[in-house]
């Protein structure tokens, strides 16, 4: 996930929102009775999601919500108080994903099997504008040997996952660990290695995952090294100090992140920091509110999420078999929500 942007995107995002508006996207307020599961959901649990970031929203909009929020009320009761449940773009079909936290084995400096580079943003990256694609990075060595390396780690298939994720932890063989975030990226669009496994007709969509992608790689070096490089974006890292360990990971609002209740979305139609009801299909249903603290260049349009599986492997492993339907509803402020939807 790309991370690092503000929550004043929040305000703008939604001053950006407008029935059959610039971005076309249809606002329809629903009763909290629409909400599938929304009566037997942990309301106490979200609010204390919502409380991580509240404090960095718009104080004009948010500003007397987040001071209720903060005196601990009854959860449930809250959120029907003071929000309406908007759906925005409901006509379009709704795409839920999943993403998490890697854990790599890595060392301070190369050597045996700590082969594979993370590195910092060089200084010349230029900013809102595409440098070189990640075969011309390789090609050329333009990061080799100028001491932006942060950590070796052994595996190359899970370092470039790990620019997927966006953020990890890189686990030391002296028992440490360093845990690092997005720090910038070479601005060129992703692609998706799986949608290429597709259109070669390796894999039919419903078989792709990345556990599947992981396996095809390492069992076909060469293949797989040139399949990797069909996606030209590259992400830099950062190291994240401050963080204690049992924290989540650092979203897009500068905040950690928490498992099953973080939700990344596309700023332009859903605030960060609002409340989102989920109502995802597929093989685990689920039925949640959740928050939107983090964003995503994969994660576009109205009803398109991601949901943060937590870390480590087995977050990891239920997160890439998620690719599912269903619905989202944002819960805006009422005076907001009937500024979207006038009469609504």
């Amino acid at each position: 996930m790309i991370r690092g942007l503000r929550a004043v995107a929040a305000a703008a995002a939604l001053a950006m929102i407008t029935p059959g508006g610039a971005l076309g996207a249809s606002a329809e307020i629903l009763r909290f009775d629409d909400l599938e599961g929304w009566a037997t959901d942990d309301h106490a649990q979200a609010l204390s999601v919502f409380l991580e970031t509240c404090p960095d929203l718009d104080p004009v909009d948010w500003g007397p919500l987040c001071a209720l929020a903060q005196a601990r009320p009854a959860a449930k009761s809250f959120f029907e108080i003071f929000f309406r449940p908007v759906l925005i773009g409901g006509g379009e079909p709704a795409l839920f994903t999943g993403y998490f936290e890697p854990e790599l084995e890595g060392a301070r400096h190369p050597g045996g099997r700590f082969r594979t580079p993370l590195y910092r943003k060089p200084p010349e990256l230029p900013e809102g504008e595409a440098w070189v694609s990640r075969a011309e990075l390789e090609d050329q060595g333009l990061l080799q040997g100028r001491g932006l390396e942060i950590a070796w780690v052994d595996d190359p298939v899970e370092a470039f996952f790990l620019q997927i994720q966006g953020s990890g932890r890189i686990r030391l063989r002296d028992g440490t660990a360093i845990r690092v975030g997005y720090g910038g990226s070479n601005g060129h669009k992703y692609q998706s290695i799986g949608a290429e496994l597709v259109r070669r007709g390796i894999y039919q969509p419903h078989q792709v995952s990345a556990q599947v992608i992981r396996n095809w790689v390492k069992r076909n070096p060469l293949d797989g090294r040139n399949l990797l490089r069909h996606n030209p974006s590259f992400v830099f890292f950062r190291v994240v100090r401050g963080v204690p360990a049992e924290k989540g990971p650092l979203g897009a609002m500068n905040r950690s992140i928490s498992p099953m209740r973080t939700v990344a979305v596309d700023p332009a139609f859903t605030p960060l920091g609002a409340p989102v009801w989920i109502e995802k299909a597929g093989k685990d249903p689920l039925r949640r509110l959740m928050i939107a603290q983090d964003t995503g260049s994969a994660i576009k349009g109205p009803q398109r999420a991601d949901i943060f599986y937590g870390t480590g492997d087995a977050a990891g492993r239920k997160a890439g078999h998620v690719r599912d339907p269903g619905r989202m509803v944002v819960l805006l402020p009422i005076d907001k929500a009937l500024a979207l939807v006038p009469g609504g």
